[in-house]
């Protein structure tokens, strides 16, 4: 089985991976694909324990390759950490550099044909019922409160701030030992349990989950009609996953962008973007 995302929130055992450049989700980061990866440069060794809310990560001490550790704050949660590292001083593999430059004129290709063709959420939902017999996920499930707990501490973060009460910032660490990341990841807690505490009638969400399955795969689109928020990840096998590949571009493509989207490079012209220039 292979998935374009991370999700920790659903794993209960500890992993020891080897890597030097990997995207790690608290609450499933759909932007971020693991085949961003390049395995001939794996070297760093984290150890990395998952569990309920998140994920926690340890560094071996002999590891002396970690150039950073970062939050990724996007529209699928607040708790995705990047965790990047390298080989020596040396470049990237040529290899690597080729893939990243051709990914790159793909998508300068692809954006010189995006046109204006916008739809409404409503009827991306009607087109995906429609074409796909997507189903809505109970709201009363576990799967579903996570993920609209997760989403709601992003849009907390993103646009109102302030009902944090100074917590929406987390403290970057100066040195990424094992203490730094502790308290690292206390700040995190402490701004989740903030967003968990702030009543609905503050700050109100219309959040939908809905699943699309076929044989050997299946398909989560997040979609929130208060803030205008499509954000979808899809597992299974390798064939599963090129025909999940294929609905994906075309619901983005059905979503589509405006004018002004198109002008202002907006966020949903860069996952438009992003989800047509993907392998």
């Amino acid at each position: 089985m292979t998935s374009n995302s991370c999700d920790a929130s659903r794993w209960a055992c500890v992993y020891d991976i080897q890597f030097t450049e990997a995207v790690i989700c608290g609450n499933a980061s759909k932007n971020y694909v693991s085949n961003s990866c390049d395995a001939s440069r794996w070297a760093c060794v984290y150890y990395i324990t998952a569990w309920e809310n998140g994920v926690k990560v340890f560094m071996n001490k002999s590891d002396k390759s970690v150039k950073g550790v970062s939050i990724i704050g996007g529209a699928d949660g607040p708790t995705s950490i990047f965790i990047a590292g390298r080989t020596g001083t040396g470049k990237r593999p040529l290899k690597v550099r080729l893939k990243n430059w051709l990914y790159g004129q793909r998508r300068k290709r692809i954006a010189r044909c995006i046109r204006p063709n916008p739809h409404s959420l409503k009827q991306v939902t009607a087109f995906m019922k429609r074409e796909y017999d997507a189903r809505e996920m109970s709201k009363e499930s576990r799967q579903y409160q996570e993920m609209k707990d997760s989403l709601r501490e992003a849009l907390i973060v993103q646009n109102r701030p302030e009902l944090l009460e100074g917590l929406a910032e987390v403290a970057r660490p100066k040195e990424y030992t094992k203490e730094a990341m502790e308290e690292m990841f206390r700040q995190i807690e402490q701004r989740r349990e903030a967003a968990a505490r702030i009543p609905d009638d503050q700050f109100t969400m219309d959040f939908h989950v809905y699943e699309i399955c076929i044989e050997g795969g299946r398909m989560e689109i997040e979609i929130d009609y208060r803030w205008d928020v499509l954000g979808m990840s899809y597992s299974g096998r390798k064939a599963a996953m090129k025909k999940l590949r294929q609905i994906s571009r075309r619901l983005h493509l059905y979503y589509g962008v405006t004018k002004e989207d198109i002008r202002e490079e907006s966020k949903r012209y860069s996952s438009l973007l992003t989800a047509l220039a993907s392998e």
